[in-house]
């Protein structure tokens, strides 16, 4: 399993890849909504944990651009932000997001547990 991170904040970035390398996922990080958008053609990720804020290029564009490209439509978006609006989660879902986890609403233990819930499904 491979999961790309895509978040601005390195603290985030850095316990996200240590929890769910325990969980033997492997984990591949961004900093920007380009540099992700790259990550994706290049590393063909099995899941995507995307930010809304980020530089350049934001969150809701880059669940727009995956959603719309034939190669990436049907990874797994689960977007984790602190954007927690009830506007923002129905534009993400409108959008694709499989899930939306508002950052101050989870811990990384339950983000962790709902990722393996979804890669469960998709094994199913």
């Amino acid at each position: 399993m491979r999961v790309l991170i895509i978040d601005d904040d390195k603290l985030i970035r850095t316990i996200y890849k240590f929890k769910l390398s325990q969980e033997n996922i492997v984990v591949e990080l961004a900093e920007s909504g380009e540099a992700g958008l790259e990550k994706v053609k290049s590393s063909k990720p099995d899941l995507i944990l995307l930010d809304m804020i980020l530089p350049g290029e934001d969150g809701f564009n880059v669940l727009k651009k995956l959603k719309s490209n034939p190669e990436s439509k049907k990874i797994p978006v689960i977007v984790f932000s602190a954007l927690s609006q009830q506007s923002d989660i129905d534009e993400a879902m409108k959008l694709g997001a499989t899930k939306y986890l508002p950052k101050d609403k989870y811990s990384p233990e339950q983000i962790i547990e709902e990722i393996k819930k979804i890669f469960i499904e998709d094994a199913s």
